[in-house]
């Protein structure tokens, strides 16, 4: 295959244009890479149905494939309009992370995107297993879209934590912050860096061997260090002071409120795997995901 790199998308199996596609197209022009899209389908009741009566339920499932590939293709062609490089195909599997890891060994990939909502009576975002699975495990960054307010990004926000001590921990936010510019620069939107210092974590450790006072001086302390080395990371990005955002609190909090005061449309976050193949990024991470009020996006070491 082709080694350009490209975006992918991931449409959802029912044939609506969702969020994602626009957001897709804004950045494939912004990025001038190509995009393929992929429909992963699978009907359980045809899968079982074709147990008994392979021949005709194999012609009935071509058919539906026929039709969902005949509409993915007008919103490709649409896409292509818009002056964007762009294919697609449907793919009949019942597990489509092992598909998408696939795409991963053979295709240059740039960027995965996906929606990664539905909207309930209390509008909660809803992450689904396989945006779990990408979050988690998947090498390639990845764009979970929320809405489709801006399709191109105008307000990016990247999140960082300064109280990482290891190199590679540090490099690690270098690189969302790289990430996170250069995403800025392709969508002519503004950046905001933003470091969260929870000074509650800090009095909870202290108050556990019951010393106050020494609480008080730890935090001090602390905080006087994490700005010290959060404004020394911001200098080294060469991000301007009024674009430097120090809050002291509750992390998810302080985050989406944040983003919602700003009008942020993407959050730039880092995502690891701790030990355990349920975890993220500690508590936080897996809190900000189900609560961030705008769009993703997510990157793991390592992650161009």
């Amino acid at each position: 295959m082709s080694q350009t790199q490209r975006l992918l998308l991931i449409a959802p199996p029912a044939m609506i244009r969702t969020p994602a596609f626009d957001r897709a197209t804004a950045l494939a022009k912004a990025m001038q890479l190509p995009l393929h899209i992929v429909a992963f389908d699978y009907l359980q009741a045809l899968a079982v149905a074709g147990l008994f009566a392979p021949e005709q339920i194999g012609i009935a499932r071509e058919g539906y494939l026929h039709t969902h590939r005949q509409w993915l293709e007008e919103q490709t062609e649409r896409m292509r309009k818009d002056g964007v490089v762009a294919s697609s195909e449907v793919v009949w599997v019942q597990h489509p992370y092992e598909e998408i890891l696939r795409f991963v060994s053979e295709l240059p990939l740039a960027l995965i995107i996906k929606d990664a909502h539905e909207e309930f009576a209390l509008k909660r975002i809803f992450y689904t297993p396989l945006d779990w699975q990408l979050l988690r495990d998947c090498p390639v960054p990845v764009h979970l879209v929320i809405n489709d307010l801006h399709a191109l990004p105008r307000h990016i926000m990247a999140i960082v934590d300064v109280l990482r001590s290891e190199e590679q921990d540090k490099v690690f936010n270098d690189q969302i912050i790289g990430a996170a510019v250069k995403l800025a620069e392709q969508c002519d939107a503004t950046l905001e860096l933003v470091h969260v210092y929870d000074w509650m974590a800090v009095y909870a450790t202290d108050l556990g061997v019951g010393a106050l006072p020494l609480a008080t001086g730890l935090y001090e302390a602390l905080g006087s260090a994490e700005r010290e080395a959060f404004a020394a990371l911001a200098e080294r990005h060469h991000v301007s002071p009024q674009n430097r955002h120090f809050i002291e609190g509750a992390p998810v909090q302080g985050i989406c409120e944040f983003a919602t005061k700003y009008g942020t449309d993407v959050i730039v976050m880092g995502t690891v795997q701790h030990n355990g193949l349920d975890k993220l990024l500690g508590t936080t991470a897996e809190q900000l995901l189900h609560r961030a009020p705008c769009s993703v996006w997510a990157i793991k070491p390592s992650c161009d």
